[in-house]
């Protein structure tokens, strides 16, 4: 079995942010917490009771890396091990979540 990729820390990604990179980035919560507040980066909203009915959006991200975060990083460490056990080997958390990255 494939190692789990490694968490992402907020300073991780504001550094890989700021250096030009576009990660694909999926978030978990619903559509209204995405309309309050999002990352200043293009990500796509798939909540996290939504995504078994949507995992044909992140086909062509298979064995890319693929960025999950929510509010506080507890239920995209849930949609990780769902996209995990689903063979997606590149999943990374958000750790502390949206809450953290301001």
């Amino acid at each position: 079995m494939n190692t789990p990729a490694p968490d992402i820390t907020v300073e991780e990604l504001k550094a890989r942010l700021a250096a030009g990179e576009q990660p694909f980035i999926v978030d978990v919560r619903e559509p209204w917490e995405h309309e309050q507040q999002a990352l200043p980066t293009p990500t796509v909203n798939i909540p996290l009771n939504s995504l078994p009915g949507r995992l044909d959006e992140l086909a062509d991200w298979q064995d890319g890396e693929i960025i999950v975060h929510c509010r506080s990083g507890a239920r995209s460490a849930t949609a990780k091990a769902f996209l995990q056990q689903q063979g997606y080997a590149n999943v990374r958390n958000l750790l502390g979540g949206i809450l953290a990255y301001d």
